[in-house]
């Protein structure tokens, strides 16, 4: 036997019914359909024929069947809409009971069969609402009810045997399947949907009422504000630009307090504490690690409070008879120098505990005190003997300040200094030593003056600044051991101490630095024939080891008279440096 091989199968475009033959297609379209008025009276279950109603209504309604009127399409009475349900048993088609009322345009042949007209004909286009048949034989009337018993069908059908279809055990379980389903479906009240409207608080039954709510919304609107109109778009167009300029300076002003903070931690203006505080909190670890004893502690503590509360420094992290030591190396060593200038003695400060990180300003000035009081020039005017520690330098820039010495510093400060770890730059030691008396100047090395970002202007001021002592014209010896106080030189971040400059036998320059972060024992290794040469090395700066984009000097050059004094006072409120070049 030749395999038979079934054609594609049709689906429904209204329901997605899967049928396989054209005419059975027709059919569904016809049957399924036709009564798209009826709708259950008790829910909202419409789109099925009357047979399927009232199996819903027995099924999901069964209390409430005596309130329910069902309210059939005009022209066709209950028996017109009576199921036309196709069942499959395997062998034959069941054949449907018409039981309607004839009208012009539909006859009806003398076995009983109907046979619709063009006009009453079912297509897969189109499906006519309503379906007219009319009796040819039997003498029947217009309007005369007669029980016939047939199949129908539709205009052009092609006759068919189902046997093949009837033995598609495939096709027989889907189409059961689809029919429980829909069984399933009529049988259970049908829960009402509901649609929230997006612009009020109404709620509507269906969507085609939320559509035409919400076009009215959109209609008041426009006709409100006059939306649509150039003018409407512009000012629109200007409320959303104040929107991104608003947002975008609440943005930049959270930035510039967060950049704020962060600058008052780096400077030491948090409120973490100063000094004492710093040198407590270091102790504290270094017992909680073990590496000091708590009678230590106490003990260093008890010191620090005394010579804080004494305003003199204690000495720990002082090295005397620096420069002295240079003067010895330049006399007997380092041959390739032509000329070699020294400051007067001065004493090398190096940071400790409780200042390291921020301390190099107030360490610096100290090595600049150690120098004047040293001076028969200046040291009438210093008022102690001895060198005050970083609180009481603290104290007296305040001081200073309370004279009116740089009110903008003060202001930058917020006229404060004690119990902060604030850094302090050249025009806080200009304001000190002003407030002493003594005479300074600040000269601000702005930009580069060299290649590869280097100041050889800077060099060149340093030797005219050591060489200003020496006006005849006879040459200068080799080594000049001046009286001069050392220059204090600041660039971004941190700052040091020129004690000395040398001239090499091709023309450069070197400068001779002493830096508050060098440690006591690395600055002592210039007090030893041994390690002399190894610490000048690391002292020395040639114009390539100094690339920042700005340095300021501080020099001191003479006494101020009480006059002069107050006209410092008065011409540092606008303080302004030399600027070179």
């Amino acid at each position: 036997m030749l395999p038979y091989f079934y054609p594609a199968m049709l689906t429904c475009d209204i329901c997605g019914e899967e049928i396989m033959f054209e005419e059975d297609m027709r059919t569904h379209l016809l049957l399924s359909h036709l009564e798209n008025d009826m709708h259950c009276p008790l829910c909202s279950l419409s789109g099925v024929t009357y047979n399927e109603l009232c199996f819903h209504i027995s099924a999901a309604h069964p209390d409430e069947q005596d309130q329910a009127h069902l309210t059939l399409p005009s022209g066709c009475s209950a028996e017109t809409n009576a199921a036309v349900m196709e069942s499959v048993d395997g062998q034959t088609a069941t054949q449907l009971p018409l039981t309607q009322s004839c009208t012009a345009g539909d006859t009806c042949d003398g076995a009983g069969s109907v046979t619709p007209t063009a006009a009453s004909s079912v297509t897969t286009d189109s499906v006519p609402h309503k379906l007219n048949i009319t009796a040819e034989s039997g003498g029947s009337s217009p309007g005369e009810t007669l029980p016939t018993t047939s199949i129908v069908k539709t205009q052009g059908a092609k006759t068919r045997l189902k046997s093949n279809v009837l033995c598609d055990e495939g096709y027989i379980g889907m189409k059961s399947e689809h029919s429980k389903a829909k069984q399933k479906r009529l049988s259970s009240p049908r829960k009402e949907e509901l649609f929230s409207c997006p612009m009020c608080a109404l709620v509507c039954s269906s969507s085609f009422i939320l559509q035409e709510h919400v076009e009215l919304h959109l209609q008041e609107e426009p006709s409100a504000e006059g939306a649509g109109s150039p003018g409407s778009d512009l000012k629109l167009a200007k409320q959303l630009q104040m929107e991104e300029e608003q947002r975008m300076r609440q943005e930049e002003a959270q930035r510039e307090r967060e950049e704020f903070k962060k600058l008052q931690r780096q400077f030491g203006l948090d409120g973490s504490g100063g000094y004492c505080r710093q040198m407590e909190r270091t102790m504290e670890k270094a017992v909680g690690r073990g590496f000091m004893a708590p009678a230590e502690f106490h003990s260093k503590r008890a010191e620090m409070m005394e010579s804080v509360a004494s305003g003199v420094d204690d000495g720990s992290t002082r090295t005397q008879g620096v420069v002295t030591a240079l003067k010895e190396y330049y006399q007997t060593e380092c041959r390739d120098c032509v000329h070699v200038w020294l400051s007067a003695d001065t004493d090398h400060y190096c940071s400790s505990a409780g200042d390291k990180g921020w301390g190099c300003g107030y360490r610096n000035l100290q090595m600049l005190l150690s120098s004047l009081r040293r001076t028969d020039t200046y040291a009438p005017i210093i008022p102690e003997k001895a060198v005050p520690n970083i609180t009481q330098m603290q104290s007296m820039i305040e001081g200073a300040w309370k004279e009116g010495l740089d009110p903008q510093g003060a202001s930058h400060f917020n006229q404060r200094l004690q119990g902060t770890r604030a850094w302090i730059g050249a025009t806080e030691i200009f304001t000190l030593l002003t407030s002493l008396g003594i005479s300074a100047r600040i000269i601000d090395f702005h930009q580069p003056t060299g290649p590869g970002d280097t100041h050889p202007r800077l060099f060149d001021w340093v030797k005219q600044y050591f060489t200003q002592s020496n006006r005849s014209s006879r040459l200068p010896p080799r080594l000049i051991h001046t009286k001069l106080p050392p220059l204090y030189l600041q660039h971004q971040g941190h700052s040091r101490s020129i004690v000395g400059l040398e001239q090499r036998k091709n023309g450069s320059l070197c400068l001779l630095l002493l830096d508050p972060g060098s440690s006591v024992s690395d600055t002592r290794k210039l007090l030893s024939r041994g390690t002399v040469s190894t610490a000048v090395h690391r002292i020395r700066k040639f114009p390539g080891s100094l690339k920042h984009k700005q340095y300021q000097v501080v020099a001191v050059h003479g006494v101020l008279s009480a006059e002069e004094k107050q006209k410092s006072i008065m011409t540092s409120r606008t303080l302004c440096a030399e600027r070179i070049p």
